[in-house]
């Protein structure tokens, strides 16, 4: 079942499975922002990363000296959420662990997802409650698609991201096989904009870890219709449209990040990780506002 939520300006879709968003779309005029989910280039609109963001080395982890294997951005977002709370402005749902996550991933947890609208767009929050009787370990993080170009008669070179602030700023960088290496390419120099094109992706993800910056913006040279996502308080952000080329880009926030490629320890040792103890909650949250 896919939920509605809408005001006089905006309406958002969600689904159950995966918990993920489907669509962003301007009540104004019309105008949809979120990626349609075309299977020809990217199957997903807005996917949640947990309990792993990116990839874990072979798809194989450590905790406790037990080795265990989870796919890449994890379990939640090939999950199927219950949903525990609607109201007209809000819609929870909610992934609690199970026998089958504990195969995969062996804390007992609830991970909830929550949808606010506001005024022009939406809030996106993210709770991970410890379930267990032990300290839990995690990474969690976003991963939505826009539309790029917004409008048909566009290309992707119309478009650029800006950022709130000026960047001096550093890549992590990605090897072949989607893990990082510990090379550092340097980006931007004081600047903070980034022209779009397909050719900015060719290596994979742009990866930043020392932004200044707690917003940007998905911005056309042509007209004014635009999206800008607060991303304050999450320490990684990724930018990623697929190399081979296609109609969206993601803006991805992040708590945690794939496996250095020689990353050789046990789960909780990896950078970026969090941690919970007994009956304590983690919280996050990023908005996403749309100007037509």
């Amino acid at each position: 079942m896919i939920y509605t939520l809408e005001n006089s300006n905006i309406k958002i879709t969600a689904s159950p499975f995966g918990g993920e968003l489907h669509n962003l779309t301007s009540k104004i005029d019309g105008t949809e922002f979120l990626w349609n989910g075309n299977e020809e280039f990217w199957k997903y609109h807005a996917p949640i990363l947990f309990p792993i963001v990116g990839k874990v080395k072979d798809n194989k982890y450590i905790v406790e000296e037990n080795t265990y294997s989870l796919p890449q951005h994890g379990l939640a977002r090939i999950s199927e959420f219950n949903m525990i709370k609607k109201t007209d402005t809000s819609i929870i749902f909610s992934l609690p662990y199970s026998n089958k996550t504990l195969e995969v991933y062996p804390y007992k947890f609830e991970l909830q997802i929550r949808y606010d609208l506001i005024e022009n767009g939406v809030k996106v929050s993210y709770k991970v409650i410890n379930k267990d009787s032990k300290e839990i370990f995690f990474s969690i993080g976003a991963h939505p698609a826009f539309m790029c170009p917004i409008m048909p008669e566009e290309t992707m070179n119309d478009y650029y991201f800006e950022f709130n602030k000026k960047e001096t700023s550093s890549l992590l960088t990605l090897n072949s096989e989607g893990y990082f290496s510990h090379e550092r390419l340097p980006y931007l120099n004081n600047k903070n904009i980034i022209n779009l094109s397909k050719e900015v992706f060719k290596n994979d993800a742009l990866v930043f870890d020392n932004l200044n910056s707690n917003k940007i913006s998905l911005k056309s040279k042509n007209h004014n219709k635009s999206l800008t996502m607060d991303f304050t308080g999450f320490p990684y952000m990724g930018l990623w449209s697929k190399p081979t080329g296609a109609p969206f880009v993601c803006i991805e926030p992040w708590f945690g990040h794939s496996d250095y490629e020689d990353f050789t320890g046990e789960f909780k040792e990896k950078e970026g990780i969090q941690s919970l103890n007994i009956d304590e909650e983690f919280n996050c949250s990023y908005t996403i506002t749309i100007t037509v």
